[in-house]
């Protein structure tokens, strides 16, 4: 389910996709679809997310999960916009999927529907909102960043049962040796499992790391973690605050390239450790990139980003007029 602002939204918007249907379903539909690369400003780098354009038509979860295995990318945005303008709404709903199933949750897909609105179509509203299952997230731009307004997410300390699926993940699935852990917390909002490591544990190390994610998957169901972030301070001379690495088999995603959603862990945790409320990280993925992050007094935390719009091009619904 989407959240009661969606839910509204479609039941609203329904009306008006029906009388633009011959029948009750999706004939002859072509939709907008865009590939972004996000926090990054060069191709082929950064973390690619799907972003394709509803408009106020009545899509079915069924319908957008197949088209994000479609896809085959770590996650694929479906952007609502109730009046099917993009150039001039400044709310719209939104729903990402991963080619297994649809999380609450995802930064980096919601940079690359920021990215398309803004630089796409061009719309000039100095904000726009998403209502999302996480609630209302806000983005606007700022000196060449699209900034997202998320929700802070405070990792803690491991239960017993949490304690035992660390211990079993770290060396024979992570490639991680105990001596070399500094500290490991979770994020029991996002099920996001954080392992620190030691601070001679350098970037090359973390660059290096090969995990075993046929083993991930048999230690765990993923009932209680969804994905592990590694995560290291570099060296005092790094432009960096904090390096990072994210995976989540979990989802169907072995490795995810930069991810927004870790960020909201990662901040939480770094500030506490460094005290400071502004820093910049890298995820330190093959394709990697950037992430700088602001922790705000109130509990949130501004992600802050650059993106390439790498694709444009429309997806045609399996239909007899495609």
């Amino acid at each position: 389910m989407f959240s009661q602002h969606v839910t509204v939204l479609y039941r609203k918007v329904y009306l008006i996709a029906a009388s633009k249907l011959a029948v009750a379903g999706n004939i002859g539909m072509e939709l907008p679809m865009y590939i972004v690369d996000a926090f990054t400003e060069a191709p082929f780098s950064g973390n690619p997310a799907a972003v394709c354009w509803v408009g106020n038509r009545e899509i079915s979860a069924t319908t957008m999960q197949k088209i994000a295995a479609e896809m085959n990318l770590s996650e694929t945005a479906f952007v609502v916009s109730p009046n099917d303008d993009y150039s001039k709404d400044a709310r719209f709903g939104l729903r990402w999927f991963t080619p297994t199933n649809e999380v609450p949750l995802c930064g980096h897909a919601t940079l690359a529907s920021a990215s398309t609105i803004f630089n796409v179509a061009k719309n000039p509203s100095s904000s726009i909102t998403f209502s999302t299952l996480s609630g209302d997230l806000h983005a606007h731009r700022s000196e060449g960043y699209i900034v997202l307004d998320f929700p802070l997410n405070p990792p803690g300390e491991l239960s017993e049962e949490e304690q035992t699926l660390a211990d079993n993940l770290y060396e024979k699935i992570l490639d991680l040796k105990k001596g070399d852990i500094q500290e490991t917390v979770i994020s029991r909002q996002t099920k996001k499992l954080l392992i620190r490591m030691q601070p001679s544990f350098t970037r090359e190390d973390l660059e290096a790391l090969k995990p075993t994610i046929t083993a991930m998957l048999a230690s765990h169901d993923g009932s209680i973690i969804k994905g592990v972030i590694v995560t290291v301070q570099p060296t005092q001379d790094s432009q960096y605050d904090f390096l990072s690495r994210y995976f989540a088999p979990w989802n169907g995603i072995n490795e995810d390239p930069v991810t927004g959603s870790a960020h909201t862990v990662l901040a939480a945790y770094w500030k506490t450790q460094l005290g400071k409320t502004q820093m910049l990280g890298r995820q330190c993925s093959k394709r990697g990139g950037d992430v700088l992050v602001t922790v705000r007094d109130d509990g949130r935390v501004n992600i802050a980003g650059k993106t390439n719009v790498f694709l444009k091009g429309s997806i045609c619904m399996p239909t007899p007029d495609c």
